[in-house]
């Protein structure tokens, strides 16, 4: 574990840099005297990955980052001159998102980039004159990352003619041989699988177009690297113990290709396309990587199924119980019904990534905006208390009228990103990985993918249940105040009225303690969003509009925004954190958190679901993980979709608020992601230190 210890430290002094790059690829790309934006684009891909630097650190076992600084004259003229232009082409692409997904990885262990060449000249010599100019600069993106790869064998080699450590020398030479064979080639052991699975996904971070951080999913690693893995074991060429220090040092690599704040990781378990449970060894290996390097990626889902043995379960809660803020327990069962909800068939329902927090997308075929956009759900509350209603049900009439303008203005608008995208972008490199934009000879960005899905998220849920009752009590059913005397008190922020806000807090009863008459408000909701959305299609084939109710870090930002609200929330404070209940709401325990955010459907909510709980750390006893283990199976027979879980206690929260140096490696999981505690903006940490923390 001393490698790993290095590496993780490293890791979390890395400063991600991809500008050596971006000022390549612009340079080559702004003077190119080619006559077309794919032929500037094949030249300059290929200018810029022949002359990027192979980054090699002590110690590691897989290669392939970029954080060299540029030369002072390199920096200024990319300063001065290119980085306006690679800002003003990613501005020209249009807005949307990017890289949430994962890319088609049987087919590069399987056939590697030469075999996807091959696939592309036998395309070549079939296609329309309209398809050649696609096909062409697919071919040469892969052509220049077969170049990259074996520059990093260079690189490899000559350090190992350098070095005084007879074992780094050896090391070093193995990594040549292998940066030599993939990821031009298939694979043949798993270290070579591991290698290729890593170099490509940090290729496809190299994005010109796109001028912001990438975050691709590494799919499902405990079914494509398996094979790989039984063969070497059984052959003796790996010993178990030397696998997991590869799967470690994956892990690590993701935290050196993707900046923190975002999310990157895979998932394990569930079913494959014959309906059959996937556990094995490496399951539990690829969740043993979170407790082994402790950063805050890989973000690791558990897809679990009731027929699943035991012990992947009781894995996972060992590994959260040691305080890591995954794996994430994600519902197998629920996730493929709703999947083929929307038209997925079975034989792709049951090969899905969480493709960055719990937002659902299929591997290998998704060009998915996820998020796209979030809505504030308490908001669009505010902005009809400018009059009386005769009842609750005029009220929940008026706010739905609300949410499908929105829904539909949302949706129009990112519509239209898709379109402007569609005609000024381009990744054909991604386009190799991704069904079936090769097939179609047509780029990921021109609709060339299978699913092209867009998925608005509804923030605040909560918040807005809470609001909803506590309205119905105050106004509609005690007759107490008007919604015009209400409405000033929330404009004043509860000014001189404490004693008012804290019997709101207090007295009205909230979402998450199991009262059907709250809790079904939720669920009125959530059915009225999802048969909204499904009035609207994308331009795009399979282009479906499928909510989703989680947050990100959504619920902060928009806190800031929003004025108080009804439940008793003051103007400022961060919304809800996800599906659950609201920061310290939930006071009749776990279990009746549980019951309150099943009690309505998750499958449609493709876009994902999370619910947060928080258990303390410092009460964990000797049945801990046992009932940890029996309320995620209620959650999970329940219906639930996704269960996240942090074991911390409040006052190690206060100690790293103090002293923020000697937690900076804290990880949390915030609204369907996970980031350092103490790089957190003050007012999330403080809406975490809030959150319920359970007893068991």
């Amino acid at each position: 574990m001393h490698r790993i210890k290095k590496l993780r430290m490293m890791a979390l002094e890395n400063k991600i840099c991809y500008d050596e790059f971006f000022y390549k690829f612009f340079k080559c790309y702004s003077n190119s005297p080619k006559t077309s934006k794919e032929d500037c684009y094949a030249e300059a891909f290929c200018f810029a990955f022949s002359n990027l630097t192979p980054s090699i650190s002590e110690d590691e076992l897989i290669v392939g980052k970029c954080n060299k600084k540029l030369f002072p004259a390199e920096e200024c003229e990319w300063l001065n001159k290119y980085l306006t232009i690679a800002q003003e082409e990613s501005k020209k692409a249009g807005a949307g998102q990017g890289s949430h997904m994962a890319v088609d990885y049987e087919l590069i262990l399987n056939c590697g980039l030469n075999g996807i060449i091959d696939k592309i000249n036998i395309y070549l010599l079939n296609c329309d004159d309209s398809k050649k100019e696609f096909y062409l600069t697919c071919k040469k993106c892969l052509e220049a990352v077969i170049g990259f790869s074996e520059r990093y064998a260079d690189e490899a080699a000559r350090q190992s003619e350098n070095s005084t450590d007879a074992n780094r020398c050896k090391e070093l030479k193995l990594i040549s041989e292998i940066c030599r064979k993939v990821p031009a080639n298939p694979a043949e052991s798993f270290y070579e699988a591991i290698q290729s699975v890593h170099f490509i996904t940090f290729c496809l971070s190299l994005n010109p177009f796109r001028y912001c951080s990438q975050q691709f999913q590494l799919g499902r690693p405990d079914r494509y690297l398996l094979p790989y893995y039984l063969k070497d074991i059984k052959n003796g060429v790996i010993t178990k113990e030397y696998a997991q220090l590869l799967l470690d040092c994956l892990g690590i690599q993701i935290n050196n290709r993707v900046p923190n704040g975002l999310s990157s990781g895979y998932m394990v378990g569930g079913r494959d396309e014959n309906n059959n449970i996937v556990a094995n060894e490496l399951t539990v290996m690829c969740m043993q990587v979170v407790d082994d390097i402790r950063l805050v990626y890989p973000s690791v889902g558990l897809c679990y199924t009731e027929e699943m043995d035991d012990m992947y379960l009781e894995k996972a809660c060992e590994i959260i119980s040691h305080g890591c803020s995954h794996p994430a327990i994600f519902n197998d069962h629920i996730i493929t019904k709703g999947l083929e909800c929307y038209g997925i068939p079975e034989i792709e329902a049951h090969n899905y990534i969480h493709s960055t927090c719990v937002e659902i997308t299929p591997v290998a075929s998704s060009n998915v905006w996820v998020a796209s956009p979030y809505t504030n759900m308490p908001q669009l509350l505010l902005d009809i208390l400018d009059k009386e209603y005769t009842d609750i049900d005029e009220l929940l009439a008026t706010l739905f009228a609300n949410l499908d303008t929105r829904i539909k203005s949302n949706f129009e608008s990112e519509n239209e990103d898709r379109k402007y995208r569609s005609e000024n972008s381009m990744n054909p490199f991604l386009s190799c990985f991704v069904n079936d934009c090769l097939e179609r000879g047509t780029d990921i960005e021109q609709g060339g993918a299978r699913y092209n899905w867009i998925m608005p998220s509804f923030v605040g849920m909560a918040n807005l249940v809470d609001s909803l009752y506590a309205l119905k009590q105050i106004v509609f059913d005690l007759k107490e105040l008007s919604i015009k005397e209400f409405k000033t008190i929330l404009d004043s922020n509860f000014e001189n009225n404490e004693i008012f806000r804290q019997r709101l807090l207090n007295s009205i009863s909230k979402y998450g303690n199991d009262i059907d008459e709250i809790d079904c408000l939720f669920g009125k909701i959530t059915e009225h969003i999802v048969s909204e959305c499904k009035k609207y299609t994308g331009i795009h084939t399979n282009g479906n509009l499928i909510p989703s109710v989680f947050c990100w870090i959504m619920h902060e930002h928009f806190g800031r925004q929003t004025g108080a609200t009804p439940d008793g929330r003051k103007a400022g404070f961060p919304l809800g954190d996800g599906s659950g209940p609201c920061q310290g709401r939930e006071l009749k325990g776990p279990t009746a958190s549980i019951l309150s955010s099943t009690k309505w459907a998750h499958h449609e909510l493709i876009g994902g679901v999370a619910v947060n709980m928080k258990f303390s750390k410092k009460s964990l006893g000797r049945h801990s993980l046992d009932t940890m283990k029996s309320l995620i199976k209620t959650y999970i027979k329940r219906g639930g979709f996704e269960m996240q879980i942090n074991v911390i206690d409040k006052e190690t929260l206060e100690n790293a608020v103090i002293n923020p140096e000697e937690y900076r490696d804290l990880v949390v999981r915030i609204g369907g992601y996970s980031d350092y505690f103490v790089k957190l903006s003050p007012e999330m940490q403080e809406e975490l230190i809030l959150r319920t923390e359970h007893i068991i």
